[in-house]
């Protein structure tokens, strides 16, 4: 199991079996020396028993540990289920910070930096309004970066449905 670090917002690991698992499987950043995890990512890797996330010599309990990352990202729970979905499924899902966005996607085979994201990705809860603003606002951002837009929308009994927007003409 590989042993990461919690210090203010930032989950990293300096541990070979976390560079290991970057190479194998994309997951975390290659930065400064280190494994740095987005909270998606060191949450999936906790509930996979993948990860061991320690905090002032003590290792965090999932329950710990979620209610920590909840603080830092109110939406860490619906974040979490798309996320832990898209890997279950063989994809490639990272931050897109960046671009205005949740998440970026890669089509299955597809490795960060090899070549670019198919989509950009946003989550909601089934319970949530998005209004035309907003919905045009991330069709915009998509546009411009080249990307589909990936709606993933969460219901009641966390199951996920994705529905993928893309730009056409007339």
């Amino acid at each position: 199991m590989i042993q990461a670090h919690f210090s203010g917002e930032k989950i990293t690991s300096s541990s070979p079996e976390a560079f290991s698992l970057y190479e194998k499987s994309r997951l975390g950043e290659k930065k400064q020396g280190k494994i740095e995890y987005s909270l998606a990512e060191a949450l999936f890797l906790s509930q996979e028993k993948k990860l061991s996330i320690i905090q002032n010599k003590k290792e965090l309990t999932e329950e710990r540990l979620l209610k920590k990352a909840k603080k830092i990202d109110k939406k860490i729970e619906t974040k979490l289920l798309v996320f832990a979905d898209l890997r279950k499924k063989g994809y490639i899902v990272k931050t897109a910070l960046k671009f205005g966005a949740e998440f970026r996607v890669y089509e299955k085979g597809v490795k960060p930096g090899e070549d670019h994201a198919r989509w950009i990705l946003y989550t909601v809860k089934e319970s949530d309004a998005l209004n035309w603003h907003e919905f045009t606002a991330k069709n915009r951002v998509a546009h411009s970066t080249k990307k589909k837009l990936l709606i993933a929308i969460v219901d009641e009994e966390s199951d996920v449905s994705y529905y993928e927007i893309a730009w056409t003409k007339p």
